[in-house]
């Protein structure tokens, strides 16, 4: 049978699928003149915070972005302690140290990748300020013991959204739960730009007012700057784009559920690796279809599904806690430094094929025979 090679991720079809709206939103934009905080940013802003079911959606340039201004909005400084996922993009912790906080890693559940809620409040000190969990991979954390928490404690809860757009926590938009949810409209992710670009959601009308100063340079008026802040605004031809995009979400979010269940179909009963487990209380958005490798194979795997042209991705290789810049804190993390050792994500996006998908069942077969 035929080989043909398949990409970690292929946009070209989402692509060619909206070519002409798409050209036409950028060329309305180029011809319009307004390139920096226009109308369509001002659209977007309206119609995302419609679908996520929020008072206030602001746009910024990155999803980090995102991560630091929400945590300066949400009053988070110098000497803070945030508890987090030591399990993620570097991004999450960065963004703590950034705004001169102490990210304070604890474990994760092993079959949901996400934070732990049971080993968070053994680490809650006089110095904790906030919970950051991250829903990684298009997973939702489990929410409930972790708003419990924070309401018990007097913390804010920020949640890192960025590989979870139009995933859902017991029929609740992720992003919407905590204080604040943050989001990235980086390429890859399942509501991507063709650029940089992020989101904070919130509810909270003050968080919302700091966060607007903070994107521009700390300013509710121009010139008039009141706080330190940053340049940090959502382009208007992103805005444009992304707003093309927004209406078809949760169709392109089902379609990668559905890819998701013939892969846990096709390779049910491959030995020697573990399928991605759905928590009932979340709607995955399989941001990534995620199994682990058992055994320690995972690399000589990934090198044989290569060598047949089958791209796949580690995240992540090192959990952050391990990473030159923590690494002096000595933590012991088993789970998520297991779990670096063992993930390996496989191809996904809305319009992956089954025969794609029974392609990469049969190599998985050799490698592992």
């Amino acid at each position: 049978m035929e080989q043909v090679k398949i990409p970690v991720l292929d946009l070209t079809p989402e692509i060619e699928a909206l070519w002409d709206e798409l050209m036409a939103a950028i060329q309305k934009v180029l011809k319009s003149g307004q390139f920096i905080m226009g109308p369509n940013v001002k659209a977007f802003e309206q119609e995302v915070a419609a679908y996520l079911g929020v008072k206030h959606a602001i746009g910024v340039n990155s999803g980090t972005d995102a991560l630091v201004i929400a945590l300066r909005s949400a009053g988070i400084g110098p000497g803070d302690e945030v508890i987090t996922t030591p399990f993620t993009f570097f991004a999450t912790a960065e963004a703590i140290s950034q705004v001169g906080a102490i990210p304070v890693f604890v474990d994760i559940d092993p079959k949901t990748f996400n934070i732990d809620p049971e080993l968070i409040e053994p680490a809650i000190t006089p110095k904790t300020k906030a919970i950051l969990p991250v829903h990684l991979y298009g997973q939702a954390a489990d929410m409930d013991p972790i708003m419990g928490l924070a309401a018990k404690y007097n913390l804010k809860v920020i949640e890192d959204t960025a590989q979870a757009f139009g995933g859902e926590y017991k029929g609740r938009k992720l992003g919407t739960i905590g204080n604040v949810g943050c989001f990235s409209f980086f390429p890859s992710k399942n509501l991507g730009a063709f650029g940089d670009g992020g989101l904070i959601a919130t509810n909270d009308d003050e968080i919302a007012e700091i966060a607007r100063m903070l994107r521009v340079h700390g300013a509710r008026k121009k010139y008039y700057n009141e706080m330190i802040g940053y340049n940090s605004r959502l382009d208007e031809i992103q805005a444009a784009i992304l707003r093309v995009k927004l209406p078809h979400i949760d169709e392109w979010n089902e379609a990668r559920r559905q890819a998701a269940k013939r892969y846990n179909e096709l390779l049910k009963d491959v030995p020697g690796i573990v399928t991605p487990y759905e928590a009932p209380y979340a709607k995955h958005v399989y941001h990534q279809y995620t199994i682990r490798v058992l055994n320690g194979r995972r690399n000589e795997v990934k090198k044989h599904l290569e060598e047949q042209g089958i791209s796949t991705m580690i995240y992540y290789p090192v959990p952050v806690h391990k990473l030159p810049v923590y690494a002096n804190k000595n933590y012991r993390l088993p789970e998520a430094e297991k779990a670096a050792g063992e993930v390996l994500s496989l191809p996904i996006w809305s319009q992956i094929t089954e025969e794609m998908q029974k392609q990469i069942k049969r190599n998985f077969e050799d490698a592992l025979a």
